[in-house]
């Protein structure tokens, strides 16, 4: 499950940008990957997040695992429905289960991927 109309990374997270707004979240992948997710630590509101800074972490009887800013922004929202249900990430990484949001300051996705890309780099991992 590849959405068509989002922006991707090489370390499964996913972005989708609307105006000078972009939603973030990890894959199905990675979702799939970390197993049952029992805990998020979601970013500060205002907090500035440069690409691939650390903007959560996830938690997963698995592992904890990092969760990079695609985009440069400042964090505008956070998914507080994650605190009380981790799960929603497992459930609907794409829309239920978002991680935050951000004001982009450069809207630039000549870094990330397509989700064709997206589906190719998957395949040679």
């Amino acid at each position: 499950m590849i959405p068509e109309n989002l922006f991707y990374t090489k370390d499964h997270e996913w972005a989708q940008i609307n105006g000078d707004t972009a939603t973030i979240g990890i894959t199905d992948y990675a979702q799939h990957s970390l197993g049952e997710i029992t805990f998020v630590e979601l970013p500060a509101l205002k907090k500035k997040l440069n690409v691939h800074d650390v903007a959560a972490v996830v938690e997963s009887s698995k592992a904890a695992s990092d969760v990079y800013s695609p985009l440069a922004g400042e964090v505008s929202q956070v998914n507080d429905e994650l605190s009380s249900q981790p799960e929603l990430i497992n459930q609907d990484c794409f829309k239920a289960g978002w991680l935050c949001k951000l004001k982009v300051s450069n809207p630039d996705t000549k870094h990330l991927m397509t989700a064709a890309q997206y589906e190719e780099y998957l395949k040679s991992i």
